[in-house]
Parts: structure tokens; C-alpha cells; sequence
């Protein structure tokens, strides 16, 4: 293989990598958010 290709593959798996890392955090954080309104509810419902 040349630079040019091995430079170019890099570059994509690099973008593809951010890409996945930008979603989980995203589905992480909505995840976080719902157990947070589920702890919410139920200290409503105990009072």
C-alpha cells in the first residue's frame, strides 16, 4: 500500500471512530435523563 492510502484509511476509521463516540454519548446522556424523571416518579408516588 502507499502513504496516500494508508493516509486516507486512517483519516476514515478516525472520522468513523468520532462518529460512534459522538452517538453513544448522545444515547448516554438521553439514557441518564429517563432514570432521572423514573427516580423523580417515584419519590412522588412515595410521598
Amino acid at each position: 500500500m502507499n502513504k496516500t492510502t494508508q493516509r486516507l484509511g486512517i483519516l476514515l476509521l478516525s472520522l468513523l471512530l468520532l462518529a460512534v463516540s459522538s452517538l453513544g454519548c448522545k444515547t448516554a446522556e438521553g439514557f441518564g435523563k429517563d432514570m432521572e424523571n423514573a427516580g423523580e416518579g417515584i419519590q412522588k408516588g412515595v410521598k
